[in-house]
């Protein structure tokens, strides 16, 4: 079964997609990258649906969904992203899955609605301290090409405010987290590649439960080179919940 939709949340609509079947687990949220959107999961969404049902969308003023004039930071994106599953009457436990920047909206999600998170995948997300410790070890080039992005989604203060939220956040969860780490990106040095293992071990202090996997074979789009280890991770989460 798959059903997209136009829904109505706050003064704009979102295009949604609904794929699957429940059965009595989980209902899958996906969270694309910063400017990605539901295209992002084609590669797993089907099989992923396979195992229950599943949610993607496009974030505002990505993909299909219309434009918001509300701040482009992660809680903003957290209580719209609420907002949605209410009005299309899909009910918690959701099994968040969050890939680089939606990663960040992920945990804040978990943070600010515990009761509605049965589990997080993070997969090559977005550190809270990304700016401060990992960006100056890249190269200059790399960084006005990183800097440049912000125009998609909200600005550069806007995506700062962001990671603020998160580190600002404390609570401390319980739920199952598996943070997946990109293993094999070619333009990272070795010392780029150590931090960025370091930074995502750093994520399992998240949750009380947690476990992390490096996808050896994998650069940024995990999903894309490693279907299967995201797959997997989705379906081990789904038989403990």
């Amino acid at each position: 079964m798959s059903k997209e939709t136009f829904i109505q949340v706050s003064d704009f609509k979102l295009f949604t997609k609904l794929i699957g079947k429940k059965n009595g687990k989980p209902t899958v949220v996906m969270e694309a990258g910063y400017g990605d959107y539901s295209k992002g999961w084609n590669s797993i969404v089907s099989e992923v649906a396979s195992l229950t049902e599943v949610l993607v969308y496009d974030r505002a003023g990505l993909g299909k969904s219309e434009s918001s004039s509300n701040p482009r930071t992660s809680l903003e994106m957290v209580i719209e992203l609420k907002e949605l599953l209410n009005k299309m009457t899909i009910n918690p436990p959701y099994l968040l899955v969050g890939h680089s920047f939606g990663g960040v909206n992920a945990r804040l999600y978990a943070s600010t609605y515990p009761d509605d998170v049965s589990g997080l995948i993070l997969v090559d997300s977005t550190p809270a301290d990304y700016r401060e410790r990992f960006l100056p070890t890249m190269s200059e080039g790399f960084q006005k090409a990183y800097d440049k992005q912000f125009i998609v989604e909200g600005n550069y203060d806007e995506f700062g405010e962001s990671l603020n939220q998160l580190k600002n956040c404390k609570v401390k969860l319980s739920v199952p987290l598996i943070v997946l780490s990109a293993g094999k990106k070619h333009h990272y040095s070795d010392e780029s590649q150590n931090l960025w293992n370091q930074l995502q071990e750093e994520i399992l202090q998240y949750s009380s439960n947690s476990e992390l996997i490096i996808a050896k074979n994998s650069a940024h789009y995990i999903q894309d080179d490693e279907p299967s280890i995201v797959i997997g991770a989705i379906n081990r989460l789904l038989e403990i919940s």
